[in-house]
């Protein structure tokens, strides 16, 4: 079993940065792909940025790019995303989740949110105009 845990969040103005934290705890011998989701109110979740278990291969969405960046350290088993130049858009709360993978799948990342077993509890991220 894999624990996830977000910690980062909070308040911004528009123009502003936050980087968040995810920490994975547990049974973490195994390879992990990892991921930010994010819901705004009244809305689906979205895959925001995934990276595989090989750090160098990652993914953003187009509401994102160029703004936010996924990286990780696994020897810590945590996973983190820089945000800059944040919007009110980018308003929601932001969770982190895991998927294992095998060895072969290891410059694999993934954006649907059934690949991902393990999901932390979220992190609410306001950015204010």
């Amino acid at each position: 079993q894999v624990q996830v845990v977000e910690s980062g969040g909070g308040m911004v103005q528009a123009g502003g940065s936050l980087r968040l934290s995810c920490a994975a705890s547990g049974s973490t011998s195994s390879r992990y792909a990892m991921a930010w989701f994010r819901q705004a109110p009244g809305e689906g979740r979205e895959a925001g940025a995934a990276i595989a278990w090989r750090g160098s291969s990652t993914y953003y969405a187009d509401s994102v790019k160029d703004r936010f960046t996924i990286s990780r350290d696994n020897a810590m088993n945590t996973v983190y995303l820089q945000m800059n130049a944040l919007k009110p858009a980018d308003t929601a709360v932001y969770y982190c989740a895991a998927a294992a993978v095998f060895y072969s799948n290891s410059y694999t990342y993934y954006t649907p949110d059934y690949y991902y077993r393990y999901w932390g509890r979220g992190t609410q991220v306001t950015v204010s105009f």
